[in-house]
């Protein structure tokens, strides 16, 4: 599922697949994530220059059972961090440990620093 406009004048995208465990964050801050495992997170970073709004951050549409939002992956010691919002651990009964199939959606802009021998499927 892709969401129209999100983005004009992006002419590709690209979507990750990946399972992973849901684990909780303590920090001043708490927040439930699921990291990228590193196959993914080499395939995002090579992208990253084409769809980073900055620091890092990387706009993304992540889609967990039936559950579809926006939201920013993190990079954190060269791998990646899916934020799961209350929202959709509720809906699709998600806990701390529980392994959960994830698949990303990138919309690419041509425009930024693509790598012209890259091949978004």
């Amino acid at each position: 599922m892709w969401w129209p406009g999100w983005r004009s004048g992006c002419k590709q995208r690209m979507n990750i697949e990946f399972t992973g465990v849901i684990w909780y964050w303590r920090g001043p801050a708490p927040w439930y994530f699921v990291t990228a495992p590193a196959q993914s997170s080499q395939a995002i970073k090579a992208i990253s220059r084409a769809v980073t709004y900055g620091w890092g951050v990387i706009p993304v549409q992540v889609q967990i059972g039936a559950s579809v939002w926006r939201t920013s992956l993190f990079p954190k010691d060269g791998l990646y961090l899916v934020p799961i919002k209350a929202s959709v651990r509720k809906a699709e009964h998600l806990e701390e440990g529980d392994s959960v199939t994830v698949q990303l959606a990138f919309q690419i802009d041509e425009t930024r620093n693509f790598p012209r021998d890259w091949q978004v499927q």
